[in-house]
């Protein structure tokens, strides 16, 4: 995958008009500084791993407890 650039994001924007996005939102997306939330980047990057992934060697979904379960604990 290629490193995302501020210049698509930018195009990204100007082709989406309705959507309000300032430099500073892009430069966020970009280089996440508010610790709340990864860089967009990272998350493209973990994304691509899991796209990568055989679900066919994952355990099943059955090994995890339903929410209510989990509450309990």
């Amino acid at each position: 995958m290629r490193k995302l650039k501020e210049q698509t994001l930018l195009s990204v924007r100007d082709e989406m008009a309705a959507l309000p996005w300032s430099d500073a939102d892009i430069s966020e997306l970009l280089n996440a500084s508010h610790g709340v939330i990864s860089g967009l980047q990272q998350l493209l990057h973990e994304l691509d791993k899991l796209r990568r992934v055989n679900l066919g060697t994952v355990a099943p979904a059955e090994d995890i407890p339903p929410n209510d379960a989990a509450a309990d604990v």
